[in-house]
This record gives C-alpha cells, sequence and structure tokens, in this order.
C-alpha cells in the first residue's frame, strides 16, 4: 500500500509541478542557451532501482566540452560554471527537470539522491540497501547537512531510509528541502573523505 500511495502522490506532484513551472522551464532554457554553447538539458546514465540504468536530467550548469565524469564544482567560484549555472545551482533550478524522471517512473520525490552505475561496486553490501527504493528529488543527506556530509555519511543515511521510510518522513523531507532551498544551504561541498569523489554535473 505504501507504493502505491507513493507513486500516485509522486505522478500528482510531479504533473502539478512541470504544469505550474511550464513558464520557468521555458524561461531558463532559453538563458542556457542564450549565454552558452550546448544544450540546455544534460543527460546521464544513473542507478535506479536494484541498480537499473536510467537516463537522469537536469539543467546544465557547466560549459560545454567539460569532462562529464570530472569532479563535480566544490564551491561558486568554479571557472566551469556558466554563469547562469551559478544561479540555477545555488537555488536548486538545475534539478527541476527531474520531476519528468518522477513523472516516468524512474525517480521518485522523495528517496536516495540517484548516483553512478560505476559506484555501485564500492559500496558494501549494507550501502547497497539504498538501491532497494527508487532514488528520488530529495533524500535524508539532503535535509541533514548536504554539501557538508562526507560520502560515506551520505550513504549511511541513505540506507536509514530505506529502513525507516514511512510517508510521513517524505513528506517531512520534501517541506524541509523547500526550506533549504530558499536558504540556500550546504549547496556545495565543504570536506571529504580520502575515498569520497562527486562526477560531472554532481548532485543536489
Amino acid at each position: 500500500m505504501h507504493n502505491i500511495i507513493k507513486r500516485i502522490s509522486d505522478i500528482c506532484i510531479s504533473l502539478l509541478a512541470i504544469t505550474i513551472l511550464l513558464p520557468a522551464f521555458i524561461i531558463i532554457a532559453i538563458a542556457i542557451r542564450l549565454t552558452s554553447k550546448g544544450p540546455a538539458i544534460f543527460k546521464q546514465e544513473r542507478a535506479g532501482k536494484d541498480g537499473k540504468p536510467f537516463i537522469f536530467y537536469k539543467f546544465r550548469t557547466m560549459k560545454l566540452n567539460v569532462e562529464p565524469f570530472g569532479p563535480s564544482p566544490k564551491s561558486a567560484k568554479d571557472p566551469r560554471l556558466t554563469k547562469i549555472g551559478r544561479f540555477l545551482r545555488e537555488y536548486s533550478l538545475d534539478e527541476l527537470p527531474q520531476l519528468f524522471n518522477v513523472l516516468k517512473g524512474d525517480m521518485s520525490i522523495a528517496g536516495p539522491r540517484p548516483l553512478y552505475l560505476s559506484q555501485m561496486a564500492e559500496w558494501s553490501e549494507r550501502q547497497k540497501k539504498r538501491l532497494l527504493v527508487k532514488p528520488g528529488l530529495t533524500g535524508l543527506a539532503q535535509i541533514s547537512g548536504r554539501g557538508e556530509l562526507t560520502h560515506e555519511e551520505k550513504l549511511e543515511l541513505d540506507v536509514k531510509y530505506v529502513e525507516t521510510k514511512t510517508l510521513w518522513l517524505d513528506l517531512k523531507m520534501i517541506l524541509t528541502t523547500i526550506a533549504m532551498v530558499f536558504r540556500r544551504k550546504s549547496i556545495y561541498e565543504k570536506r571529504y573523505s580520502k575515498t569520497e569523489y562527486t562526477r560531472g554535473e554532481g548532485e543536489l
């Protein structure tokens, strides 16, 4: 029943959000195309539920021909970011196209952020439990420190979500995320473990 209600909620929320935000989608896409060369949408393969790959969408925030699997920006001063890209990242607007991933069923509104297929080989059996649910637009890591957390801490929070998930927790995560976006809190990563790495356009 939990999964059925969650899927219905995902469809309703994503469809409503896409409808309301359609003008913003158009304005952002035009702004990206006018201020830098390249497509407005960045696409990349990510690991979905049970490790199944899917194509992940976001608005492009980096300049054209940047290494797609290079380190993710660690600060707003990263020279690879476009001017509009910095703004989009500060308010997490670059993540809006993932509403289409949610509508398609590849993602959910709430759940662990989608990571790379290549990273799965590095996870412990416990950490792989994050693959038991669909990846989400926002997760426990995003409301518990976001860029201030190490990679291992994020994975542990992802597992904690799988072990304790409820519809109430999903609602709490969504509302907290909205508040954090407006406060522009912990957008860029500030500290890393020796084994941590992020890639390409990065995660929320």
